[in-house]
């Protein structure tokens, strides 16, 4: 076990996370009625509990996105299953749970989905909005960098945890073909620090197979913002790439994940720590922590998320903003030798929540405004294993 074990305590309901497992991988392959359509679902979201007084019993329901707000199942459900499977198998040294048939089945069935061939020419996977984080459009639609570091770590755990039998030789080869791809096309194509910045600035169209611009960014796209933001020391992740567009925002979770899963090599891990330090006032501010940076204003905050007055810009709900992305920056700090910086974050946590009542939102761009509505003081912390 790596440092990172020390950071989240995954003793605590252990028993509970097991019957979760099970219950999730003895749910049928389902359906998702849409209307009057039935499609085929391969990964339920949740199993509710359903007493049937006349029955005198109660009966396990599998849910696989009909009842969430605007019907959407995520796609990184699937993904979190496999690596916090991973990480209690890791812990517990259970690993009879992950060679159970019935999970061994569901892990094929969640990879066979993703690695489907396609129209795609990118070993990245396409993600819809709504289908991450949270039930609305967010402006991720494409390749989300979240959604590309979760594929990755989901795809080298179930690397590690499959048992191949004699007709998923295929499938072991899809699985390494595409964590080598998926590697050189974030590493290559998502990095940005100020040279690599200064360069897509010098970005000319070209069409030859040799062209530097390979997804026609026109320069002029590029946000004021982010000359004012990026310092010469550092650098992250931009949130998505795709033809004549990058998403220049930072994304916490995508870069806190690519640390944790080797995703971000040694060096780019060190450099995001950087950016975090050297940016502190804009990621952290008052109270930990932005999971994007900027916030969407205007007619882009309008337009783009459905103009939901629950999900305003520079509006963070406390059970994204300490719960969430603290463990996870926790973890990352810890990764790349930086404990100090979530020492600083879990202080002003405690002393914001303590003094303030545990308000449900913190609302400005630095978090200094509070909205008083009553929130929850649970926090759920878990353990991810070494690389």
């Amino acid at each position: 076990m790596d440092s990172t074990a020390d950071t989240l305590n995954y003793n605590q309901n252990l028993r509970w996370q097991k019957t979760s497992y099970e219950r999730l991988s003895n749910s049928k392959v389902g359906r998702k009625r849409l209307t009057t359509i039935l499609l085929e679902k391969v990964q339920c979201l949740q199993v509710s509990r359903l007493s049937l007084t006349q029955l005198q019993k109660d009966i396990w329901v599998a849910d696989f996105g009909g009842r969430a707000i605007g019907r959407v199942a995520p796609v990184d459900f699937g993904f979190w299953w496999i690596v916090l499977l991973r990480a209690y198998t890791k812990h517990t040294r259970d690993y009879a749970l992950a060679e159970r048939p019935e999970v061994q089945r569901r892990m094929k069935l969640i990879h066979n989905l993703h690695l489907l061939d396609g129209f795609e020419t990118f070993p990245t996977l396409l993600c819809a909005d709504g289908c991450s984080v949270i039930d609305r459009s967010m402006g991720i639609y494409g390749y989300p960098i979240e959604i590309q570091a979760l594929f990755y770590f989901a795809l080298r755990y179930a690397g590690q945890m499959l048992k191949p039998e004699h007709d998923d030789e295929k499938l072991m080869e899809q699985i390494d073909k595409r964590i080598t791809a998926l590697n050189f096309h974030i590493q290559q194509y998502y990095w940005l620090d100020f040279t690599q910045l200064n360069k897509i600035y010098r970005y000319k169209t070209e069409y030859s197979h040799t062209a530097v611009n390979k997804f026609n960014v026109i320069p002029e796209s590029i946000p004021d913002w982010v000359f004012d933001f990026m310092p010469l020391r550092g650098g992250y992740l931009i949130g998505n790439v795709s033809p004549a567009r990058m998403d220049f925002r930072w994304f916490l979770l995508g870069n806190c994940i690519a640390i944790l899963s080797c995703l971000a090599t040694g060096a780019q891990a060190t450099v995001i720590m950087d950016l975090v330090e050297e940016r502190w006032e804009d990621l952290v501010g008052e109270m930990p922590l932005k999971i994007v940076y900027p916030a969407l204003e205007g007619h882009d905050w309008r337009t783009v998320t459905g103009f939901d007055p629950k999900n305003t810009r520079w509006s963070y709900h406390n059970g994204g903003s300490w719960p969430v992305l603290v463990w996870l920056l926790k973890a990352a700090c810890i990764k790349t030798g930086r404990p100090q910086i979530v020492k600083w974050a879990t202080e002003l946590v405690e002393q914001r929540l303590s003094k303030d009542g545990c308000p449900e939102y913190y609302d400005g761009k630095t978090g200094v405004t509070l909205e008083s509505k009553p929130g929850s003081t649970d926090v759920e912390h878990f353990w991810l294993p070494d690389c």
